[in-house]
């Protein structure tokens, strides 16, 4: 059978928005990071040119910028303000000034940053925790997505839509508007900060972005990867991501209830020193379990008692087909069917071509290999193989609904799109 007769690819497609703007911390290019005693000149200088302006003038000036940006973003002013509050060390040599001044020296320190205007991919999906609205026989979801802007600096972002019963997918619009969480909490370890962040409710999800908040993440949060994990008749939605500081990437945990909070976590472990960890969505046998990547080359299983430290674990799948050669990594946390776990993988063949597969393991033992593809469910088409990163197809994660699995997946690292597949004739193509 050929993955044409169960496998359907829909003209749906999520493409990079330049228009979507938040607002980021600028940071002038001499001034470093930390703002001691020498190091704060410059931010000096730009703050003492600001309180030489008369009131008369700078608010003017200040009425200006808000003209300018204030319908592109929500509570600007508040904005400026909290701005204003983590430039405190550039205020110290000034005795006062006036509300005015303080917004606009906020404003000063200030960008606006085009988060999704190179790429949108690699997206990930999970039941919407709030069903109203779900169509017949159907399901409402929410999608994350890799966003790439300026600097090749990728964040989270998110989408909300709805399956119909008969498996046609469809996107809600996207917010004009985005911003970003504020950190309610920050807590050092001696492995890395623990955060939580906290958006307004009363925000769309589609206006949601986080962006680097830690050193490790400073370059990047990548290939988030969803589930909705079940413990104890509670479900909690984890998601592993590659934290990539600009010099070295590890694994991190993001978690939520209501993808309005959020708990950012560092791993911890030798298996947390590469990318590609997808966790199972239920304990096996009591004890936590993930799918990891060691070797760049083949796919591990790894148990733990803590959801937070993961050893190595060991090798279950190796490249075996031509599809695969040069490497397979996992696309996403395995899927409970009848017949055991369904794993999306992705493999690497010639001309670095990334195509996505399939593997079946024992639902009470994992390393336990059933069945896979001998050839890709997905290779990139013509229309495809253009983009950012030719010749790649790629997924963080899908979604069961009845007797189909929901692939979203991404083209050439640019932009997005989904595709529908038939669990069962899925499984008859697979091979022991």
């Amino acid at each position: 059978m050929s993955p044409a007769t169960f496998l359907n690819r829909q003209r749906l497609d999520l493409r990079p928005d330049p228009a979507r703007v938040v607002v980021r911390e600028f940071k002038p290019a001499t001034e470093p990071r930390d703002l001691n005693a020498t190091d704060r000149r410059r931010a000096n200088h730009i703050v003492e040119r600001v309180m030489a302006l008369d009131p008369e003038t700078a608010a003017a000036q200040l009425a200006e910028v808000l003209q300018t940006f204030q319908g592109r973003h929500r509570n600007l002013l508040d904005i400026f303000e909290a701005r204003a509050s983590e430039m405190e060390g550039a205020f110290a040599a000034h005795s006062s000034f006036t509300q005015d001044q303080r917004r606009l020296i906020g404003a000063y320190f200030l960008h606006e940053y085009s988060f999704e205007a190179a790429a949108l991919f690699n997206p990930s999906i999970v039941a919407h925790p709030d069903q109203s609205g779900a169509p017949t026989g159907g399901r409402r979801f929410i999608l994350s997505l890799r966003a790439v802007g300026e600097g090749h600096v990728s964040s989270l972002t998110f989408r909300s839509g709805s399956i119909a019963a008969d498996g046609n997918v469809t996107i809600d619009p996207s917010a004009r508007l985005a911003s970003i969480p504020k950190v309610k909490s920050r807590i050092s370890g001696p492995d890395g900060d623990e955060l939580e962040l906290v958006f307004s409710p009363d925000e769309d999800i589609s206006e949601r972005v986080i962006f680097p908040v830690t050193q490790s993440q400073s370059n990047g949060i990548e290939d988030v990867r969803f589930v909705q994990f079940s413990d104890g008749g509670q479900d909690t939605f984890y998601a592993t991501f590659t934290a990539y500081s600009g010099k070295a990437i590890r694994s991190e945990l993001l978690a939520t209830r209501d993808f309005v909070s959020f708990r950012m976590s560092p791993l911890t472990g030798a298996a947390t020193t590469n990318k590609g960890m997808a966790l199972f969505p239920r304990r096996i046998g009591g004890r936590y379990a993930m799918i990891t990547r060691q070797d760049n080359e083949n796919l591990n299983l790894a148990y733990s008692d803590d959801l937070h430290s993961w050893d190595a674990g060991f090798a279950i799948l190796k490249p075996r087909f031509p599809w695969e050669f040069v490497q397979i990594g996992n696309c996403g946390s395995p899927i409970e069917v009848d017949e055991g776990w369904l794993l999306l993988t992705h493999g690497v063949g010639p001309v670095r071509r990334y195509s996505i597969g399939a593997v079946l393991l024992d639902k009470s033992d994992p390393s336990r290999v059933l069945a896979r593809t001998r050839e890709p469910l997905i290779r990139p088409e013509p229309r495809e193989r253009e983009g950012y990163v030719p010749n790649v197809v790629y997924t963080c994660g899908a979604m069961r609904h009845g007797d189909q699995i929901i692939l979203p997946y991404a083209v050439s690292d640019t932009f997005s799109t989904f595709a529908t597949v038939k669990i069962a004739g899925l499984l008859d193509i697979m091979e022991g």
